[in-house]
């Protein structure tokens, strides 16, 4: 039987594991709003739960996680010098500019700031958190089923990400600047002078602009002499259009050098098409079960599966609008394993089978010509159950993992 069959542990054992997780969390800071508390978002302190995680770590094969590792400076580059690539964005996002109406928006500022002169970083200090209680839950119980809390990997993202900031500080050179954190509205993921640092935790999706204020306050970002994270072409360098247009034959020669590291990076791309290839939009309507259709959007609830991929293509290739179809992409699905997981929800635990995603955190830091930092950070490890199409933390599908290195 599987050290990781976690359905086979006594029930009482996962009550009692459930409990110590509990109180773990609450005494450590791993709690999120409460969306079913009014208050919570706007008073701090008020309507708090634990963050939704996994109760224990999920298996992950060793040299999978230091391949993983080894792409994050790699991947920062390659963000870098298509962000300084304006033409490429503009060209690129040309098509899909007519199509949605915030990247149109987006980049109107970047062209904004042409004239003048990816980049989420989600729950750092959540995901490092996790890492750590299912340290204390592996000591604590981990003899009783075979595991080594040795054996997870480690996670220092919330300290290398206040590093970085802080290093982004000192390159500023003033010492009576300041840090602006930018966050939304009731945000449930807590915890005279000059700006030298902007960390841009909100904008990513139409709902965080409700009114010209919010694109005036971007812009006026943009303008600033500090140091964006991310800066306007960081984020359109985010959007899944410059994803595809990234996976075209020939298209990384164009930013990276080394033939090595190019071969990294397609080693790991999954595929991805335009509307317009008229053979893979067949095949996607004859296969759609193969393929996932993705808007310019972030944080989950947007993509297409299943039928849903054919009825979506028949309906754009009936109305015969190129701008429609260039609000998306196609892209070839992923099947990972699934694996027996106990999921952790409002203090209720439940057991299921489920997937994993795994991101690893970058910094990367320039100063004109000189690179700062370039390396990985640590990683934020989602997991879902194997029936569910969408993937975000914040939008409910997934919780929070570790890895159990194998």
């Amino acid at each position: 039987m599987s050290l990781f069959d976690y359905h086979r542990l006594d029930q009482q054992l996962l009550h009692t594991i459930a409990y110590d997780a509990l109180v773990w969390s609450s005494l450590h800071g791993l709690v999120v709003g409460d969306n079913s508390v009014q208050r919570s978002g706007s008073v701090p302190g008020v309507g708090l739960v634990h963050a939704p995680i996994a109760l224990l770590p999920t298996p992950f094969p060793q040299n999978q996680w230091r391949q993983a590792s080894e792409l994050a400076p790699i991947f920062n580059e390659l963000v870098d010098r298509v962000s300084l690539d304006a033409s490429f964005l503009q060209h690129s996002l040309s098509r899909t500019k007519e199509a949605d109406e915030f990247t149109s928006r987006l980049l109107d500022i970047h062209s904004n700031m042409l004239q003048l002169n990816t980049i989420a970083t989600s729950f750092a200090g959540l995901s490092n958190l996790v890492t750590e209680l299912h340290r204390y839950i592996l000591s604590n119980h981990g003899k009783l089923f075979g595991l080594d809390s040795r054996s997870i990997a480690a996670n220092d993202a919330v300290n290398q990400n206040a590093e970085a900031l802080a290093k982004a500080w000192s390159e500023y050179n003033n010492p009576r600047a300041v840090i602006m954190i930018i966050v939304q509205a009731e945000e449930r993921n807590m915890n005279g002078q000059q700006i030298s640092v902007i960390y841009f935790r909100a904008g990513y999706t139409p709902a965080d602009y409700p009114s010209e204020s919010e694109w005036k306050a971007r812009l006026l970002m943009e303008k600033s002499s500090a140091i964006k994270c991310p800066s306007i072409s960081y984020h359109l360098v985010g959007t899944k259009k410059i994803q595809q247009e990234l996976a075209k034959p020939g298209v990384l020669e164009r930013f990276l050098d080394n033939k090595e590291d190019i071969a990294k990076l397609r080693k790991c791309f999954a595929g991805l098409w335009s509307l317009d290839e008229s053979s893979i939009v067949e095949k996607a309507i004859e296969n759609p079960e193969l393929f996932v259709m993705k808007p310019q959007r972030e944080g989950g609830g947007n993509n297409i599966y299943g039928d849903d991929v054919r009825e979506t293509l028949q309906k754009l290739q009936k109305l015969g609008s190129e701008e429609d179809a260039a609000a998306y992409i196609l892209m070839q699905r992923i099947f990972p394993a699934n694996s027996a997981t106990v999921l952790m929800r409002n203090g209720c635990w439940s057991k299921d089978h489920a997937i994993s995603e795994l991101g690893i955190f970058g910094t990367y830091l320039r100063n004109k010509d000189k690179v700062i930092i370039n390396k990985q950070n640590g990683y934020l490890m989602r997991t879902k159950i194997s029936s569910s199409d969408e993937g975000g933390v914040a939008a409910g599908f997934a919780v929070l993992d570790s890895l159990y290195l194998t």
